[in-house]
């Protein structure tokens, strides 16, 4: 053998040991890279059933708030089975040849009695004609009856509705009306940092038909009947839970704004045992005797029970303290700086104070009703309405006399005056608040509030109720198996 033959051996040698090793670790990389393509892939596959069975889940708790809200009788999707464990009536959220996504929601027992759970199960199937999930997941929410439902309201309006003038708010307290409500510009109901589950409700029926008004008046709107029942200037907004009859624009509502498809029936206004008033008076009086009369910076104690027969007039910085319930057959008018004072010794029971003339109430400047420790102010009713054949014993006012009643200003808050812890009632007519400051709670055939009023009220209406539970979200968990 030459040397040129035996250096092309040896060289041969060397090379094919390096041509095997570099094919075999070629392979190697190869199987490595298509298995952890594989496994990457798997994983992928299975992130993407555990994103779709978590937003069916979602999705299923949505939908049960949704219904619950609507129907407090509502089980969940599976009614059948008392002891429901998560398998049953399986609602199709997702459904294509490879994929198909289910949920399914009952509703449990919470922990008190304005608490309840929502229990949902969703699952991932692939391919979508598997009855064997690829994912399952299991959640529960807790909620809880907030604000509506069982409790009082502060401003309650009949057909007349309630009118804020322009850069006129409302802060806090639920709003129930029988007719429209009209926001001009910049007004406002409610707060912007009230979280929804603190929000108030307002609460609309639209019941002003027809329009002009008849013998039929009032009736409930139907469909496209007299506009929507609500109107929103510009820069206005509501921060409520707000459900109307008719109503299919929720511009500039929020907190959660308007509750589409909802039907709001018409409430009786708070009612009062004017009969009984009458037949508990004790003592009768005319404005001008020594116990009514209260002149200028004068100091009177009228009282308990007491009906004064004629107009009032309350002197300038006058202060009358109430002993008990009022009936006074004609007009009330605060002069500058006159006050009420409820004693401390009546409580929580406000005084009430029956007013029947025709101009009704009037507050001077700076005139107030001052609440006692306990935040007790009175209850002002102003019983006047337009049917004269009746008014002020009217039982009932309907018709032509109803709508000539509701927008004629009968108790008139005005010149910075006050009445913090004071419901003011205007039975058949209207009240105006033209300034700013507290109000207990307000009742009318129609509300009206002045331009650049802003109006915190602190009471509620004695019966008064908007007949609405919400529930609302508590807590989210997941639950492990």
């Amino acid at each position: 053998m030459t040397n040129t033959q035996q250096a092309e051996g040896e060289q041969n040698g060397f090379i094919m040991p390096v041509l095997l090793f570099t094919i075999t670790l070629i392979v190697t990389m190869m199987a490595f890279v298509a298995s952890l393509s594989l496994t990457t892939y798997n994983l992928a596959t299975r992130e993407a059933y555990k994103v779709n069975a978590q937003l069916a889940a979602d999705a299923g708790l949505d939908v049960g708030i949704h219904e619950f809200n609507l129907d407090n009788a509502w089980v969940g999707t599976n009614s059948s089975d008392p002891n429901w464990s998560g398998v049953g009536d399986e609602i199709n959220l997702l459904n294509t040849s490879n994929l198909r996504t289910t949920y399914e929601t009952e509703i449990l027992p919470g922990a008190s009695e304005d608490r309840r759970i929502i229990a949902v199960v969703a699952r991932s199937y692939s391919p979508a004609t598997s009855t064997t999930p690829k994912i399952t997941r299991r959640y529960e929410i807790d909620l809880q009856s907030v604000t509506a439902g069982y409790g009082p309201s502060s401003v309650v309006s009949g057909v007349g509705g309630l009118v804020l003038n322009n850069n006129a708010k409302i802060t806090g307290g639920d709003v129930v009306v029988n007719g429209t409500i009209a926001l001009g510009n910049n007004a406002q109901i409610g707060l912007s940092s009230t979280s929804t589950e603190n929000a108030v409700n307002v609460r609309v029926s639209h019941i002003n038909c027809p329009n002009p008004p008849d013998s039929t008046y009032p009736r409930i709107c139907g469909w496209g009947e007299n506009g929507e029942p609500i109107s929103v200037g510009n820069n206005s907004k509501i921060y409520a839970d707000v459900r109307a009859t008719n109503q299919t624009n929720g511009a500039s509502m929020f907190n959660p704004g308007l509750i589409p498809d909802q039907t709001f029936p018409p409430i009786i206004l708070p009612d009062y045992d004017r009969q009984a008033h009458k037949d508990a008076v004790a003592a009768e009086r005319a404005p001008s005797h020594t116990d009514i009369s209260c002149g200028s910076n004068g100091t009177k104690t009228w009282p308990g029970n007491v009906k004064i027969t004629g107009n009032v007039n309350l002197g300038n910085n006058c202060t009358v303290t109430l002993s008990g319930n009022v009936w006074i057959t004609g007009n009330l008018a605060f002069g500058n700086n006159a006050k009420m004072k409820i004693p401390n010794s009546a409580g929580t029971s406000p005084p009430v104070i029956m007013v029947d003339g025709s101009n009704g109430v009037s507050f001077g400047n700076n005139s107030a009703i001052q609440a006692n420790n306990v935040n007790t102010g009175a209850y002002v009713i102003a019983y006047w309405s337009a049917d004269s054949s009746c008014s002020p014993e009217c039982v009932n006012v309907t018709g032509v006399n109803l709508a000539n009643s509701q927008n004629v200003v009968k108790i008139n808050l005005s010149n910075n005056g006050s009445a913090p812890g004071s419901i003011l009632y205007a039975r058949w007519s209207r009240v105006r608040i033209s300034n700013n400051g507290a109000v207990g709670a307000l009742a009318g055939q129609s509300i009206e509030l002045g331009n650049n009023a802003v109006v915190n009220f602190t009471s509620s209406l004695p019966d008064s109720d908007n007949m609405v539970v919400t529930w609302v979200k508590r807590g989210y968990m997941r639950v492990f198996e």
